[in-house]
């Protein structure tokens, strides 16, 4: 970044640029050209010489000058940079913003006609998950503890301004719910985990496509009888595991091709799927592209970037944990996450295995459980499950300097991004204990009742009702102007960028989409509320990229946000360029902003290649509106194999 926006006005009201005092200079100077020494004018024809070169010089000047904003340093991929790293390779500048200001309104100025493609080796690139960029820095990372897995974004000198190539011979995702099951081999090109997982059915290639037959490595014969089996051993009526719609959230750790999470889905239940970006290259990005909840993320250091009390249920199938490091600081981030009562349930070794070692790990597990009031309700072939006590009762009864401790009053369970884990128990708050319970209706009802945690952020019930029908009467707006564009199922994973309290995700209910609920780091209180109503979400600061392989959703949603991240000092730009990162060719983006902010994205469709469609209406007014309010929905169009890459 060069500055927040105040600072950007504040150097444009002072003293000029050196470029633009060099250009007053030669301004003045050339007056002087027009008079000899003596002070007598020179001959017509040198006189009209003089204008000439001058002219020429001043041109020269000028295009040099704005060439130099606009003209991306990227070396081709064709020429002597070919293959350069985009960080030390230069990128198309960050513009200063003096020059788009009038009265705090943007110009239509100033905007780059296209915007250079990556190289195609950076056809997968996730910024802030670059393990490159890493040994690039050299920085400390300690391995042990997994922090090369965690965010390490990088700086804005090195930050890349270019457009993410898709791989060659990429084709529009299979449709949902088609995609469950298969997937394009070219839009994903690794095979690695088919041959790795051959015998536990994670997944298959088969010609052009790659199947996904929803084995799992302690459920090779179906995510779906293990899920029945969960159900058996906690019996739940009917054996369905959502236990009349009580059992909706869940965290998968360690998720692989999240079989586990696709499967839960005819359950009404949605899975948060979770794994690193490790040896398991891309299982992540096959969740995402078969359509499947799903996010990079890792159990290391610091807090997963969720609420607490935001899942009924944890699960982890050999996810390959050391549950016990660090004083069994892994599990009690669970314990965090876990609503009251809440479950988890672990498939591994430790929990059936007989020789020394799994025997020691399982009792040094289960006494740590203990101390944590967790009880097993639940032990059977290679599963075990435990459950969260439902009250702060049992943390009274412990014998006092029990580990691990309490976490001071101080301490703000739901404060998550960019916070270390605490080796401390997050007990209940008062009302919480008093209720016994999350005290959360079942799912669907808990979608449009206001959710319990509201009175925590300031909003009653009937803000909250009003918000739900405000957003439902604009999505049927939305659907409306993309209606002759919109395919049946060509929309699948959504992102609302800037969720608020979800009503854009619940009046989405009808349509068979899930959504990633992205809460900005000040606003992240709210994000607890999206779980209370049975929807997922991340805490994300928009000045760093999202934690997701490129081309993984299919409709980007920004309400207000582009204003906010402008407010912030961050560029627009840059967030520009990270949703065509994150967007699939053919995908929609829908920004709802002031005037002035969604004219001057207007200017950048062409060179974002966001002109596949293209609608642009002032939408009516709401009790939610902004002044001067503008609704642009555009659609991103597929790149042309053979396209310059920079």
């Amino acid at each position: 970044m060069s500055g927040t926006v105040s600072e950007r006005r504040r150097r444009g009201s002072q003293s000029p640029s050196p470029e633009r005092r060099s250009l007053r200079c030669r301004v003045s100077d050339f007056g002087s050209v027009m008079r000899s020494k003596g002070g007598e004018y020179v001959s017509q024809a040198t006189a009209v010489k003089y204008v000439l070169i001058g002219a020429i010089a001043m041109l020269g000047l000028v295009c040099l000058y704005y060439g130099s904003s606009f003209t991306p340093e990227l070396p081709r991929s064709d020429g002597d940079g070919a293959g350069s790293d985009p960080f030390t390779g230069g990128f198309v500048p960050r513009r200063d913003l003096d020059d788009r200001f009038d009265d705090h309104e943007h110009s239509l100025e100033d905007v780059p006609k296209s915007i250079p493609v990556c190289d195609m080796k950076f056809s997968e690139l996730i910024p802030c998950l670059d393990r490159n960029l890493i040994y690039q820095l050299k920085l400390k990372v300690n391995l042990a503890l997994m922090e090369h897995y965690e965010r390490h974004c990088p700086p804005p000198q090195r930050r890349f301004n270019c457009l993410i190539p898709p791989p060659v011979g990429y084709k529009i995702p299979i449709r949902w719910p088609a995609s469950r099951d298969e997937v394009w081999k070219a839009n994903i090109p690794h095979t690695h985990l088919a041959l790795e997982k051959s015998d536990q059915n994670w997944m298959v290639v088969n010609g052009d496509k790659i199947n996904f037959p929803g084995g799992g490595t302690h459920f090779h014969y179906g995510a779906d009888k293990y899920i029945t089996a969960i159900a058996k051993m906690l019996k739940f009526p009917g054996d369905k595991l959502h236990n009349h719609g009580n059992i909706r959230n869940v965290l998968d750790v360690g998720c692989g091709v999240a079989s586990f999470g696709a499967y839960l889905l005819p359950l009404d239940i949605i899975a948060m799927s979770l794994a690193p970006n490790d040896v398991h290259e891309n299982q992540i990005q096959f969740a995402l592209e078969r359509g499947i909840p799903a996010t990079l993320g890792v159990l290391g250091t610091k807090r997963l970037p969720y609420p607490s009390r935001s899942f009924e249920l944890a699960h982890c199938s050999r996810c390959r944990i050391d549950w016990l490091q660090r004083d069994g600081i892994l599990l009690l981030e669970l314990d965090r996450l876990l609503r009251p009562g809440g479950y988890f349930v672990l498939s591994s070794p430790e929990a059936y295995a007989n020789d020394p070692e799994n025997r020691r790990i399982w009792n040094s597990m289960y006494d740590l459980l203990t101390r944590m009031c967790w009880k097993v309700v639940s032990k059977k072939d290679q599963t075990v499950i435990w459950a969260k006590p439902p009250s702060n009762s049992c943390y009274m009864k412990r014998e006092q300097g029990t580990l691990p401790p309490l976490c001071s009053s101080d301490d703000d369970p739901d404060a998550t991004w960019n916070v270390p884990m605490k080796a401390c128990i997050s007990p209940y708050s008062p009302k919480m204990h008093r209720e016994r319970g999350s005290g959360l209706v079942p799912w669907p009802q808990r979608l449009t009742a206001a959710p319990p945690r509201l009175e925590e952020i300031g909003i009653t019930p009937e803000e909250f009702q009003e918000d739900t029908d405000i957003w439902n009467h604009r999505v049927i707006e939305y659907w409306k102007q993309m209606r002759s564009v919109l395919q049946k199922n060509s929309v699948r994973n959504v992102m609302d960028m800037n969720s608020n309290l979800g009503g854009f995700a619940a009046a989405l209910k009808d349509k068979d989409v899930w959504v990633m609920n992205v809460a900005p780091v000040h606003a992240s209180a709210k994000l607890k509320t999206i779980y209370d109503r049975g929807l997922i979400g991340t805490v994300h600061d928009w000045c760093e990229a999202f934690s997701t392989y490129p081309r993984t959703y299919d409709l980007l949603h920004a309400s207000a946000l582009l204003s906010e991240i402008e407010e912030s000092g961050c560029g627009v730009e840059d967030l520009l360029i990270e949703m065509d990162r994150i967007l699939r060719p053919g995908g929609f983006i829908i920004i709802r902003d002031k005037s002035s902010m969604v004219n001057y994205v207007r200017k950048f469709v062409t060179a974002l290649r966001w002109d596949g469609w293209f609608s642009e209406v002032e939408p009516q007014n709401d009790a939610l509106s902004s002044s001067e309010e503008r609704v642009l929905i555009a659609r991103k169009k597929l790149q042309r194999e053979g396209a310059v890459t920079m």
